[in-house]
This record gives structure tokens, C-alpha cells and sequence, in this order.
């Protein structure tokens, strides 16, 4: 009866693994607590870890040998998987090539309203000579501000926002610089059935049609509560991803497990690809900034289709203490071909 136990609790044990390592074979990366769980992998790699060397301890007794064994090699082989997926995506790259005439640098900050000092988000846009700059929770008059600090410092800005009139997180600033031609904002409704349900993106055209669609996104967070939402504002990401020449970033609050199916040709989201994952920082996380890098949650995204092509990114760890909970992430793109 012992043994029939031992190998029940060692196959339920072994489905459970697969399922949080890899929920997207079971179509569970959107339903709750899968998502949640596999947006922490890093926390998962070590809690596996942590069983496997429990289970150890179970094989130094005759008795509990065979369960530990088991349960044992279940563990190792499911740390391993969560760790090599991680190291897959990129474990930290800090190094942007040098600008050419033709690249564009995208820098998107969860700036969490005033809890960022205006300055900090200037004086980050200038030192990584951004031109485009998406922040969610960031509201038209900070925006502004933004943008004339870092007109005095030679780097010209227009604002473009889109807010559903209420505290800061219910807005989106987008930033975007006058070499890139002009831009008119898309107009959209709070219904989300042309923008995102809870808190808002910014979908900019150019005005004479050359150039990048820019998309400055905020989905909301996949609470509980709002599962449903959450998963609305992906597939409505991955629509604006549709065309040929797209550039989004933002707080996406979803990591590339959670974007599986969603994509086309290839892409993540739609036809966008995440450029941290093409340039060695796929894993690094960007929330919560109270945790070290490494056990964060990617869910901060700069992307684009295959008109652009990622040659370097950063995860601004420096700014941990500016009382953000999410890290800047910048990425440096150029034209395919």
C-alpha cells in the first residue's frame, strides 16, 4: 500500500512540475495560478532545487529510498528545465552598440505616478539618447515636464497620452522624438474595445505613413479578480502587432510564456518579437525592484517586427532606488536589412 502511495505522489508530483514549468503544453500560461507561477521562474528553478535536495535527505533511509529517488529526479529534471529556459532567454547583457544614423533607442518605465522623480526618468533618457520613450502610470503634466527637461538638454520630445481620467496609473505617456516625423495618436475608447480594458496604451501613427507604428503599453495586472481583462488586453496587444512595421513597449504585466499562441510569423505578440530575449536579457526581471534582478518577473517588454532588428538592450538596475517597482528596460533597434 506504501508503495502504491510513493508512486501515485511521485506521478502527481511529476505532472505538477511539467504543468508550472511548462503550462503553455497544457494551454493553462493565461489561467489562474498557473500564470502567476510561471512568471516567478526563477523562484520556481530554486523552490525545485530546494525539493530535490529534500528528497536527498529521503534516500539516505532503506525505507524511503525508492520514493526519494523519484521524487528526486523529478525535482532535478524540473529545476534544470526552468533554469536552462532562463538561460535560453539571457541571464544579463549591459551593453548597447553605438547609435548608427539610422537606429532608434526605445526606453519604456513603469515610472508608478509620482513616486519617480521627473529628473531621474530625464536624466536616464539622456545618458541612453532614447527617441521614444513609453511611460505607464505617467500623466500628461509629468509628461510635459519630461519632455521640455530633456528639450534643454538637446533632446527634443512631443508628448502624446491617453488616460481614462483618474490617478496616475490610469494614464500612459509616449514620448517621441521629432527626427522620427510626426506622430497623431490613434483615438480609442475606455470599453477596450480599442485600447486596453483597465488602464490605457498609446497607439501613435505617423502622419505621412512612413515610419513605425509606436505603441506605448499598459495591460493590466493579472490579478485574480481580473483574469479576464488581462487576457483581453494580450489579444489586443497582439492586434496591434498585426501590420508590418510596429514598435510597442512597455508594462505588458505578461512574460513571453504568457504571450504563447498569440503570436504570428514567428512573433511573440502578434508579429512582434521581444527584443530583451534576441539580445541576452530575456530573463532578467523588471518587477519588482525590491528583488535582486535575477528572481524578478520580465514582464516589462520592448518589441518590434521583423522591419526592426535588436541589436543590444539594458536592464537599468541602477535606478532600483528611485521608488519604482519596475526597472527601465532600453533596447537599441535597427532597420532590418
Amino acid at each position: 500500500m506504501l508503495r502504491l502511495m510513493g508512486i501515485l505522489v511521485t506521478v502527481v508530483a511529476a505532472l505538477a512540475a511539467a504543468i508550472v514549468t511548462w503550462p503553455q503544453l497544457f494551454r493553462l500560461e493565461r489561467e489562474f495560478p498557473f500564470a502567476q507561477l510561471v512568471s516567478l521562474r526563477p523562484v520556481l528553478a530554486i523552490g525545485f532545487a530546494a525539493v530535490f535536495l529534500v528528497a536527498l535527505l529521503l534516500c539516505t533511509s532503506r525505507r524511503t529510498r525508492a520514493f526519494g529517488a523519484a521524487i528526486s529526479l523529478v525535482a532535478l529534471a524540473a529545476a534544470l528545465g526552468n533554469g536552462g529556459i532562463l538561460a535560453a532567454r539571457g541571464l544579463g547583457s549591459t551593453d548597447l552598440p553605438a547609435a548608427t544614423e539610422d537606429s532608434v533607442r526605445v526606453m519604456t518605465w513603469n515610472t508608478a505616478g509620482e513616486a519617480t522623480d521627473v529628473q531621474a526618468v530625464v536624466k536616464s533618457a539622456i545618458a541612453m539618447q532614447v527617441d521614444i520613450v513609453a511611460l505607464p502610470e505617467t500623466n500628461a503634466d509629468t509628461g510635459r515636464e519630461i519632455a521640455i527637461a530633456m528639450r534643454e538638454r538637446g533632446n527634443p520630445m512631443w508628448v502624446h497620452e491617453e488616460n481614462y481620467e483618474g490617478w496616475d496609473a490610469t494614464y500612459t505617456t509616449l514620448l517621441i522624438s521629432p527626427r522620427l516625423g510626426d506622430y497623431a495618436v490613434v483615438e480609442s475608447k475606455v470599453a477596450g474595445t480599442s485600447n486596453t480594458s483597465v488602464v490605457p496604451s498609446v497607439v501613435a501613427m505617423p502622419v505621412d505613413g512612413n515610419g513605425p507604428t509606436i505603441v506605448a503599453v499598459h495591460a493590466v495586472a493579472p490579478r485574480q479578480s481580473a483574469m479576464a481583462d488581462w487576457r483581453r488586453d494580450l489579444r489586443w496587444l497582439a492586434d496591434q502587432c498585426a501590420s508590418a512595421n510596429v514598435i510597442m513597449a512597455g508594462d505588458f504585466n505578461a512574460t513571453i510564456d504568457h504571450m504563447d499562441r498569440l503570436g504570428t510569423d514567428g512573433g511573440h505578440l502578434g508579429r512582434c518579437r521581444d527584443a530583451a530575449t534576441a539580445t541576452g536579457n530575456g530573463a532578467v526581471g523588471t518587477w519588482d525592484t525590491a528583488w535582486p534582478a535575477l528572481l524578478g518577473a520580465p514582464i516589462d517588454h520592448v518589441m518590434a517586427t521583423g522591419a526592426w532588428e535588436a541589436t543590444g538592450s539594458v536592464v537599468l538596475t541602477s535606478m532600483d532606488g528611485s521608488a519604482s517597482d519596475h526597472r527601465p528596460v532600453v533596447v537599441q533597434l535597427e532597420p532590418a536589412g
